[in-house]
């Protein structure tokens, strides 16, 4: 520790690029001594797999209590909002190949878990050319999974309401686009990216909200709601496919996209230079948005520096790395970008945002 920290002070790096390689050198030479340190540390294909199995094992279980009357909706939506934030990041490092790189076919049946557990995101294959594209081009015009999650967009009703609902989201960015072969195209790409069960998905949560939609205003009207045996038998199911797992994504969903699309800097980064693609953001306040997407505003901003660590990996080097990313000049907690619509150069204004 201490001849790395000495390192830095020696080097004394002065160009970005110099900045970069010592911040990945030296978070690299930290992760090989946690190896080192603790050898539980060297099974990485076995913890990954162990966090997924007990994952998915809690939301069956707690899904069965929900069902069985044992714990309330709001429970079971926490504990699953949770548990499906761990698969997010198991999702994460195996799109990384980080999981049984030489063992295809237990990585893909981990790959297609985390898409079951995860319905409403596209495949991770897909996902995979747009994180690798993301990890190129961060924070650049061509980089479309930071604009998915909002980032470059000013803040007002829809970014919050793309936060929220991507897909209602999407489906009228088709429907107001300019001419009949724009709409068509966007339409396609929109049922293209959520076929097969991000369709089943955004189908049973509108169902859902059409149909209590549909009850409530009809009993603030004094009029009874009757629906038939078979109706009301669908329902009981759609409810449960609901708390079990519909609402619980959409709350980490909303809790990752939130941390994340403010987290990255967008529109006029310098390419390929990580110092700026990202910032820490990790306040006392942001906990119970970190809460649900694993601390991902306090520890993404390592994996741009060094994409080999797994995700648990990066919690334990987080204290260390954010000494050394500090030194370099990643920023802490610039919440001016609220303002700046992500902007990275703190004379940017709104006016210049993406829409």
């Amino acid at each position: 520790m201490k001849i790395l920290e000495g390192a830095i002070e020696i080097d004394r790096p002065n160009t970005d690029q110099e900045k970069i390689e010592t911040v990945t050198r030296s978070i690299t030479q930290h992760g090989n001594h946690l190896r080192q340190r603790y050898p539980i540390l060297q099974y990485q294909n076995a913890l990954g797999a162990s966090v997924m199995v007990f994952s998915l094992a809690g939301m069956v279980i707690t899904g069965g209590l929900y069902i069985k009357g044992f714990i309330p909706g709001w429970a079971c939506i926490l504990i699953n909002a949770l548990l499906t934030s761990f698969i997010h990041e198991i999702e994460h490092d195996l799109i990384h190949r980080l999981y049984f790189r030489k063992q295809p076919f237990a990585h893909n049946a981990m790959m297609f878990l985390c898409w079951l557990a995860r319905p409403g995101m596209p495949s991770p294959w897909l996902r995979r050319t747009l994180h690798f594209h993301h990890h190129k081009e961060s924070g650049t015009e061509s980089d479309v999974e930071a604009w998915i999650t909002t980032s470059g967009s000013p803040w007002g009703i829809l970014r919050l309401l793309k936060l929220v609902d991507g897909f209602l989201f999407g489906f009228l960015n088709a429907v107001f686009a300019p001419g009949w072969r724009q709409k068509v195209k966007l339409l396609g790409k929109i049922i293209r990216l959520n076929t097969p069960f991000g369709l089943l998905y955004w189908g049973c949560w509108y169902v859902f909200l059409g149909y209590h939609l549909y009850a409530g205003v009809g009993s603030l009207m004094g009029e009874a709601i009757h629906s038939s045996a078979s109706t009301l038998a669908f329902m009981d199911i759609v409810n449960s496919i609901v708390v079990i797992l519909i609402a619980p994504n959409l709350l980490r969903q909303f809790c990752l996209f939130f941390i994340s699309s403010n987290m990255h800097y967008y529109g006029d980064v310098a390419p390929r230079n990580p110092l700026q693609q990202t910032q820490v953001m990790n306040p006392w306040w942001l906990w119970p948005f970190q809460l649900f997407c694993f601390n991902f505003g306090s520890t993404h901003s390592i994996h741009h520096f060094v994409v080999r660590d797994p995700f648990y990996l990066r919690q334990m080097t987080a204290p260390y790395a954010h000494k050394v990313m500090a030194q370099a000049g990643v920023r802490f907690n610039d919440f001016g970008t609220y303002k700046r619509a992500n902007r990275f150069s703190k004379e940017h204004s709104q006016t210049r945002s993406r829409g």
